[in-house]
């Protein structure tokens, strides 16, 4: 089972394709709709800007994509730093790449997401933006992060790719930047089967954005309006994408308070004990609760326990760390292939290889996942509950979880 969303797919989902289907609307370009028809790409978008209380919202074909076109509307390029944690997933720092910007990795906290300290501490005059991702679903610390931000000048980007309906002191995440980007691929809490959003409250941002990711209209389809033209390409988001996920938006209140019952009840089965101890979360109420993370005290113990339940460590999922990015590190060090579209730095100034990020490497290889909604091999989040899960799999796992560690840290 892949993340939450795909599991809670129904009459709704169905309905709304069968909607495409017969209409035969396989594109948001404006000028294909008949009449009075209301395409369900603009319907979702609408229903996105309501639901997070945001002026404007761009359907795009996926999370990566909202990310480009959000960096493509701030104007952050060539000779721009983008600060990034060194937990994340590829499409991240890709888009930061073929912005033709530089990343620079910041060390995460035990809430695996960006330390503030360290962001400080990163900021040269080339810095343009940080980015937040909200990794695993969970908010990062973003009173400090936007506080860095406002003090310095820069663009806050949120990544909330694996975040969608998580809350940060109450407001949704990817709303308290200049602009935020999401996910809807498969493995997201809720799903098109593909695609992704980007909200902004800034209406030039929106523009621009939309330039770019349809060929360098004007928002919606018009070939004139105010603000810029830009060269731009075909980021678009399908009717049929759009019509899954406005059905799936209609779940999400519900997906959300599903995912965090089992959490709750799987936490309150696996509590905290020496050598043991849960993620910090910097809103516990706000958590997608997709996954339930654990920390040990040392590397030794954590790999020990996931090899006795079939797992593994988070440091083991290289297109999530930054370490396990060969590709980065060829281009900085002047191998122009893994980027085709821009030229490697004559002086390379970051150092991406593993070990760059002492306490990032420490604290993934000491974090274990156990899946509430969100299943990924890929990840590390391979054991534990499904969304489907029942009170006596709850049972079933949390004493499976127990015993291992038991075996490892002792009763």
């Amino acid at each position: 089972m892949p993340g939450p969303g795909y599991a809670h797919f129904g009459a709704e989902e169905r309905r709304n394709l069968l909607a495409v289907v017969d209409s035969w609307l396989a594109t948001s370009d404006a000028h294909s709709r008949p009449p009075g028809v209301d395409a369900q790409v603009r319907g979702l978008e609408r229903e996105l800007s309501e639901y997070f209380a945001s002026p404007h919202c761009l359907a795009v074909n996926s999370g990566t994509s909202a990310l480009l076109a959000a960096l493509a509307a701030l104007g952050i390029g060539p000779g721009d730093e983008v600060i990034v944690p060194g937990y994340l997933y590829t499409a991240s720092v890709s888009a930061v790449v073929f912005a033709g910007a530089t990343p620079v990795f910041a060390e995460i906290d035990e809430s695996l997401t960006l330390d503030p300290a360290d962001v400080l501490d990163r900021i040269t005059p080339r810095t343009k933006a940080v980015m937040p991702i909200h990794m695993l679903g969970a908010p990062c610390d973003l009173a400090a992060l936007g506080q860095i931000a406002d003090d310095h000048g820069l663009f806050l980007l949120e990544d909330a790719a694996q975040a969608c309906g998580a809350t940060y002191r109450g407001r949704p995440v990817g709303t308290f930047g200049q602009a935020g980007a999401f996910s809807t691929n498969i493995f997201k809490v809720i799903t098109g089967g593909d695609g992704g959003f980007l909200l902004t409250p800034d209406e030039r941002l929106f523009q621009r954005a939309y330039s770019f990711h349809h060929h360098g209209w004007y928002p919606y389809g018009e070939e004139t309006g105010d603000g810029d033209q830009l060269f731009g390409l075909n980021l678009r988001m399908n009717e049929f994408t759009a019509a899954v996920a406005r059905a799936q938006l209609g779940r999400l209140d519900a997906i959300l308070e599903h995912n965090r019952t089992l959490a709750r009840a799987l936490s309150a089965a696996i509590p905290a004990r020496d050598g043991l101890r849960p993620r910090l979360l910097h809103d516990a109420d706000g958590d997608c609760a997709t996954l339930l993370v654990y920390l040990f005290d040392d590397a030794a113990s954590a790999d020990a326990v996931a090899k006795e339940l079939g797992t593994r460590t988070l440091l083991h999922s290289p297109k999530h760390y930054y370490g396990g990015l060969p590709e980065l590190a060829s281009l900085m060090a002047g191998d122009a292939r893994p980027s085709p579209f821009r030229r490697p730095p004559e002086r390379p100034r970051h150092d991406y290889r593993a070990g760059a990020l002492p306490r990032t490497d420490d604290v993934l290889a000491r974090s274990l996942a156990l899946t509430v909604g969100l299943t990924d091999t890929y990840l590390g989040a391979d054991f534990g509950l499904t969304a489907r899960s029942t009170p006596a799999d709850v049972d079933a796992v949390a004493e499976r979880c127990r015993t291992a560690v038991a075996e490892v840290l002792g009763p």
